[in-house]
């Protein structure tokens, strides 16, 4: 990491200590705001924002994001965790506490093209992604250069469906080794092992080039040519062992003609995406989002 990024994200850290997220779903019911402010409020904490949604007022799944301001928070982080288990009791709560002053460490995967991994990189250098990417690996030599040249540890990793065991393990033991928080698919173009997934649930952002659940798999833009579609998309989505499947994050699309052809269908949909990804990513690192089943609430 260089010594701009690094400032950025001391600074971040410095600005943000007192600053708090929780997340919480649970069934709904009457109470459940109360009994969350009251507990923010004896710990002199102030609420800076607040979304809610219920899948249905009677019987329905509650969710709720609140971001506050607690002085002193990383003194009373575990203390606070520790009581509110008792509300979880109560409510019968899936929950989630996360503090600002831990800045995740991604690692972002990526093959051949290099679209989306740029637009990353450049968000990280503005400052409007604040996260620390700690790795970028590759089944390919072609992000070397760039991503050494802002210092970033970069790893080849072969990978193809005879090696694909061997290629993991390498990848999962550098993940423990930087204490990665989440993993990026920067258009990488390989199927990953339900072991891999599943020591890494809800934490692998992918892009996929096409508007799911159309065209899920290979070759997208040839088959929405050959159907001769007026709008292309992208998603970006969790990963799971269902291929194109998992929980979908967000999603974009731009109109298209019969005067584009298959290069011109690659090129509007890399713009997408790119911007596509880097949304996503921005959520998650902001903790914007609640998986529930196989669908996302993003706050």
């Amino acid at each position: 990491m260089n010594s701009y990024i690094k400032d950025q994200i001391e600074l971040f850290q410095e600005k943000n200590k007192n600053r708090g997220c929780l997340l919480v779903s649970c069934p709904d019911q009457p109470g459940i705001v109360a009994a969350i402010s009251k507990f923010l409020f004896s710990y002199n904490a102030n609420i800076i924002e607040s979304s809610q949604y219920s899948t249905n007022p009677e019987g329905g799944i509650f969710f709720i994001r609140i971001e506050f301001e607690c002085p002193g928070l990383k003194d009373k982080a575990k203390d606070m965790e520790n009581r509110f288990a008792e509300i979880v009791e109560q409510f019968s709560m899936e929950w989630n506490f996360t503090h600002a002053y831990h800045v995740k460490k991604a690692a972002i995967f990526v093959s051949k093209e290099l679209h989306c991994l740029l637009e990353l990189l450049w968000e990280w250098q503005s400052g409007d992604l604040m996260t620390n990417i700690a790795l970028v690996i590759s089944n390919h030599e072609t992000a070397r250069e760039v991503v050494e040249g802002l210092n970033i540890p970069f790893y080849y990793v072969p990978a193809n469906k005879d090696i694909r065991g061997q290629a993991e393990a390498t990848q999962l033991k550098l993940l423990k080794e930087y204490e990665i928080d989440f993993v990026v698919l920067a258009r990488y173009m390989q199927i990953l092992s339900p072991k891999f997934v599943e020591e890494n649930p809800n934490k692998i952002i992918n892009i996929h080039h096409s508007f799911l659940p159309a065209f899920v798999g290979a070759r997208p833009y040839e088959r929405a040519f050959d159907r001769g579609v007026k709008l292309i998309g992208a998603t970006s989505h969790y990963v799971t062992n269902d291929l194109d499947e998992g929980p979908i994050i967000e999603q974009d699309i731009s109109r298209v003609g019969h005067h584009d052809n298959v290069d011109s269908l690659k090129k509007i949909g890399r713009r997408i995406e790119r911007s596509v990804l880097a949304r996503a990513v921005k959520w998650h690192i902001e903790n914007r989002i609640i998986v529930h089943q196989n669908k996302t609430i993003v706050f």
